[in-house]
C-alpha cells in the first residue's frame, strides 16, 4: 500500500516499511504516532483528505542535519556576517498503512 500525507506543512509519499525525515515531532524516541491528514491511499483520493485512512509511524530517531554556513556579505561596505544552522528533524519509520 502507498499513501501520501500531511505533516509540518510538507507532503510525503510512503509505503509500509519506508524510512523517512520529517521536521522535529514533539514525540519520544520508540513511540508510535498517527497521521490522519492523508490525501491519497492506492487510489483513492480526498477533497482534501481520505475519510478514515491512518498512517502509523514509529519514531526511530531525534536529531540534527549536518551544519549550513550562512554568509552575508556587502561589497565596499566592511559587512561580513557568518551563522551556522542544523535544522532538527524526526527519522521516522512507517509501520502500517490503512483505510476503512
Amino acid at each position: 500500500m502507498k499513501a501520501i500525507f500531511v505533516t509540518g506543512g510538507k507532503q510525503y509519499y510512503v509505503s509500509e516499511g519506508d524510512t523517512i525525515y520529517v521536521e522535529k515531532l514533539d514525540k519520544e524516541v520508540g513511540s508510535e504516532i498517527t497521521f490522519t491528514d492523508v490525501l491519497y491511499v492506492d487510489g483513492k483520493a480526498g477533497t482534501p483528505y481520505v475519510d478514515g485512512a491512518k498512517v502509523v509511524c514509529s519514531v526511530e530517531k531525534q536529531g540534527k542535519a549536518k551544519k549550513i554556513v550562512v554568509f552575508k556579505f556587502r561589497p565596499k561596505k566592511k559587512y561580513r556576517n557568518t551563522q551556522g544552522h542544523r535544522q532538527p528533524y524526526t527519522k521516522l519509520v512507517v509501520k502500517k498503512i490503512s483505510v476503512k
